[in-house]
């Protein structure tokens, strides 16, 4: 997988062969930061990026000026892997926490932004993060909420909801303050 945009663009992610994780597609990932790149400047976003997998988000938003990344996930190979990346490009501004995400938010002083989550397609509680972000105190006044899903989950009566984009399998639910 390779990093689409920005002054990373080209690198190549790599992981090992064995690694669970369902990478969002790159057709998907130009489509989502071709419609962030038309609401935010990048340069200066804080970005909080929950159940991060391979880092393709993060470091797609790193990569296009963001100032500030945290990339969250429990997953102790997706650590590794991220930060062999950042340590071998040599990668500011990013930071990886291993944490359950509801533990995180739970915990966490910091606004962002954006809040970036994909967690896995099958995971009973997806439809309870955006209770749990607006609950929280994680979002900037701006900020806005894209959780990744499967096309079995519906958050249009959400009363945050402002959108939704599919590209194939691949669901993007938009979410604002």
């Amino acid at each position: 997988m390779r990093i689409i945009s920005g002054k990373l663009k080209g690198k190549y992610i790599a992981f090992p062969k064995n690694f669970h994780s369902r990478p969002t597609t790159d057709r998907a990932r130009e489509a989502l930061f071709s419609i962030i790149d038309s609401q935010y400047e990048f340069d200066g976003l804080k970005v909080l990026d929950l159940f991060f997998g391979t880092g393709s988000i993060s470091l797609e938003f790193i990569s296009r000026g963001s100032s500030r990344v945290v990339s969250v996930d429990n997953n102790f190979h997706s650590i590794k892997h991220l930060n062999k990346f950042i340590d071998g490009e040599k990668v500011e501004n990013i930071q990886t926490l291993k944490s359950d995400y509801k533990t995180f938010i739970q915990n966490n002083q910091e606004q962002f932004d954006i809040i970036f989550a994909d967690p896995p397609f099958d995971m009973p509680e997806v439809e309870e993060i955006p209770d749990l972000i607006f609950s929280s105190d994680c979002l900037t006044e701006i900020g806005t909420l894209i959780v990744e899903h499967s096309d079995r989950i519906d958050f249009s009566s959400h009363p945050k909801f402002v959108d939704l984009r599919r590209y194939g399998g691949v669901n993007f639910s938009f979410f604002e303050v």
